[in-house]
This record gives C-alpha cells, structure tokens and sequence, in this order.
C-alpha cells in the first residue's frame, strides 16, 4: 500500500500538485507581510503541504476547537475559500477525464474541506486519525 500511495503521489505532483502547492506557497508570503493575517498565511502553508502530498494522508477535526477558528473560517471563506473550492472542483473534472486521473480527482475533491475551513482541521497520515499534525 505504501508503494502505490508513492506512486500516486508522484504522479499527483507532476499532473497538478506541484501548482497546487506553488499557489497555496505564495499566498501564505503574501498572507505573512502582515502581522493580522499571518494565522491566513501558516494555514496556506499547511495546505501546501497537503497539496504536494495528499495520499496517505487525511484531514480530521480537531477535538478542542475556539471560537477563534470559526471566526478565522469565516474571514477565510468569504476571501480565499470559495475561489480555492472552484479551483479544485476544476481541477477535479479535469483530471476524471481519464482512468489514471480518477485517484488524482479524488485526491483534489479530498482537499475542498482544507479549502474551506483550514482552522480546526488537522492533515493527519491515513490509518492514525487522531495522530496529531506537525509541521
């Protein structure tokens, strides 16, 4: 299972991680030159992190969320999490053209909840779901 979880993830990284993750890096640098929105820009770099590298891993709710991560959801959704949500469901019909890019569309529709509410979630590997996140 581990070999086919690479193999994916090396074709995801040429077909559309490596932009995917690219996007959420500059956005985290543009998110961080402001004091305010460097929590905006720490998340961007997390889902960089899972764009480059989605399968194996999954995304969980954390068990002790705050207010502030809704606060911060909502601000996120409003600015960035509706056009990062069409932007994968794009890329999600792109690749389910073919057979080979069904696992690839599954891997980028897996990302929307990332998308959209990137505080109080957790990328976790798959099969540890209660294993906490590090950077």
């Amino acid at each position: 299972m581990a070999l086919l979880r690479l193999i994916l993830n090396i074709i995801w990284i040429f077909v559309a991680g490596f932009w995917l993750a690219v996007g959420y890096v500059i956005a985290g640098i543009i998110c961080c030159l402001l004091i305010v929105t460097i929590p905006f820009g720490v998340a961007s770099f997390r889902m960089a992190s899972y764009a480059i590298w989605p399968f194996g891993r999954d995304l969980v709710r954390r068990q002790n969320n705050s207010g502030m991560s809704t606060v911060g959801n909502v601000i996120w959704v409003i600015v960035a999490g509706w056009w990062l949500t069409i932007g994968h469901i794009a890329t999600a019909l792109g690749l389910a053209v073919t057979i080979i890019g069904l696992p690839m569309a599954w891997a980028s529709l897996k990302m929307i909840p990332v998308a959209l509410a990137p505080f109080g979630n957790e990328i976790v590997r798959a099969g540890n779901p209660r294993e906490p996140w590090q950077f």
